[in-house]
């Protein structure tokens, strides 16, 4: 029987193109989304993707559920949204405030495709730089936070929304370039290029650096633009989400590596206060973005609480 959980892993699939990264957008292992298909191919009796393609090509009966599953999951959203409207009304004001500098690329897509559903909700950007946006919720100046740190506190709740690896950047031709990845003491004889924040606030020298007494020169900037483009003429290193500079290191504009063998990690909360976070639009919000993430962030994996 064709569920909805089916037709949005057929999604997951056609947008991935392969299954790892796939099951990581649907919270699923592989071999789960794997035993997804194969029911999905017992059940027409057909092959629905080319197995031996990279990336994965839809077949022809494949093509044809794709076009289903982007109708219906349509307007299943369509239908959440609209009884959440007629539980809790459809008006309101959603202010956002964010902690870190590249928050605001990948959440302008969400905004919009919230606002398409809740076209009477007032949204704002809180703007200017905040070393706590946590304690914005409490003052009543934000209703919902984007942040790294779920530090608890009374009457505030963290959505977890995904995790997701940090790499240093590299000019082409840097000497740093041969190493398969980077240590801390890499860093201590270059400019390390960041933005405007405090340094707790940076997670390779919170994580990395700090602990191994590692206290490289600093530069900052605003940008990430400009950020990348003093890193490809070697005034520095970086070190930036994958998934904020993912087109500049394909196009080979900046080389990544990773900070330690294992990576470097971080992770990305929404804050709400308690009784916010029961609002209906505000809930949709929060789907929303954890949604439009998945779909269109490279890289980013689930995180659970």
């Amino acid at each position: 029987m064709l569920e909805l959980r089916h037709l949005r892993t057929l999604i997951a699939l056609a947008e991935a193109g392969n299954i790892s990264v796939a099951a990581r957008r649907v919270h699923l292992t592989q071999s789960a989304l794997s035993h997804q298909l194969k029911v999905l191919e017992e059940h027409y009796g057909t092959r629905l993707f080319e197995r031996k393609s990279n990336p994965l090509r839809l077949s022809p009966a494949g093509h044809r559920l794709l076009r289903l599953a982007h109708e219906v999951t349509a307007r299943v959203a369509a239908a959440d949204s609209d009884i959440a409207r007629i539980i809790g009304g459809e008006s309101g004001t959603l202010r956002i405030a964010v902690e870190c500098h590249t928050c605001f690329d990948w959440l302008m897509p969400s905004m919009d495709a919230f606002r398409e559903n809740w076209p009477e909700v007032e949204m704002d950007l809180v703007s200017g730089f905040h070393p706590d946006p946590v304690g914005l919720l409490e003052e009543g100046r934000a209703d919902f936070v984007i942040t790294s740190e779920p530090a608890k506190r009374k009457h505030i709740v963290h959505h977890p929304l995904f995790r997701f690896e940090i790499f240093a950047l590299l000019a082409g031709n840097h000497p740093l370039v041969g190493k398969e990845w980077l240590e801390p003491a890499d860093f201590a004889k270059h400019t390390l290029i960041t933005y405007p924040v405090p340094e707790h606030m940076i997670d390779v020298i919170r994580q990395r650096l700090e602990p191994a007494g590692i206290h490289p020169e600093r530069r900052t900037v605003e940008l990430t633009i400009a950020i990348l483009q003093l890193v490809a003429s070697r005034r520095g290193i970086a070190a930036l989400p994958g998934w904020a500079v993912h087109a500049y290191i394909e196009r080979g504009y900046v080389i990544a590596k990773r900070v330690g063998k294992g990576g470097l990690w971080s992770k990305l909360y929404a804050a709400t206060t308690n009784a916010t976070a029961q609002l209906p639009y505000l809930r949709d919000f929060l789907a929303t973005v954890r949604r439009v993430s998945f779909a269109t962030l490279p890289e980013i994996e689930p995180l659970r609480k």
